[in-house]
């Protein structure tokens, strides 16, 4: 069985001189052993006070009956304490205690608050007595404008509102306006739409109905697409990728 370290002094706990003989230290732990038996208690709240006493008590009995282990306490207790026997201890008294001393105590905190200045009765009104708080009136465009956020100096004329005219259409650029757009983005970033549809026409088609971000890009993407279908040119459909505009088609 392994042997588990014994914290503290074994001849304390069992109330013995450093010099007790074999027979003495066996004696004494039986006297100790029918005193604080765990079944002498009459609640159970005694009974794991004696448990816990008596399990340190015959802990302290192991160390002592063993010659080895019983040498090594001896030194031990040499080097801290010098050959003296020192007090006696009652092993009546409980552990002895172990660990670090308990911190001092500290004064505990009885300061009052007062908070009746901050009271309200319930569906109490917090303007003036008897009445409720006023409305406030819609905001006007120019009121509007002047509680927007101030400009900052990387924008300074503020965001560029873009309005379409119902009654006219954009013009779309021509052919050679899409072809030569030059892409930022992607494998083939670098190169414009006329170099992408000789090498992979279908990366137009993906563009042209994938791409949201930029309406420009897609306009010009379209442009493209449409003039390969009037050409007849065949190509195969390329999936849409997920996160990039859901696959709407245009």
């Amino acid at each position: 069985m392994p042997q588990f370290t014994f914290h503290g002094d074994p001849y304390r706990v069992l109330g013995l001189p450093v010099d007790a003989s074999g027979a003495a230290i066996k004696r004494r732990w039986r006297e100790l052993a029918r005193e604080h038996h765990p079944d002498r208690a009459a609640d159970p709240a005694e009974a794991l006070r004696l448990t816990k006493q008596m399990a340190r008590i015959n802990a302290a009995y192991d160390v002592l009956r063993d010659p080895a282990r019983r040498a090594r306490a001896d030194a031990t207790r040499q080097r801290h304490e010098g050959t003296s026997p020192g007090p006696v201890f009652d092993a009546t008294a409980g552990p002895e205690p172990s660990g670090p001393p308990r911190p001092r105590p500290t004064r505990p905190v009885t300061a009052r608050f007062d908070t009746s200045p901050v009271f309200h009765r319930r569906n109490a009104t917090l303007g003036r007595a008897g009445v409720t708080l006023d409305g406030h009136r819609p905001l006007g465009n120019r009121e509007r404008r002047a509680a927007q956020e101030p400009l900052r100096s990387s924008d300074p004329c503020g965001p560029v509102l873009r309005r379409r005219n119902p009654g006219r259409s954009p013009r779309l650029p021509s052919l050679e306006e899409a072809r030569g757009t030059v892409l930022e983005f992607g494998k083939f970033r670098g190169s414009t739409l006329g170099e992408v549809e000789v090498q992979e026409p279908t990366y137009i088609d993906w563009i042209a109905r994938t791409i949201t971000r930029d309406h420009a890009l897609v306009i010009r993407a379209r442009v493209i697409r449409d003039d390969m279908d009037a050409r007849g040119v065949q190509r195969r459909v390329r999936p849409s990728a997920p996160g990039f505009g859901g696959g709407r088609a245009g």
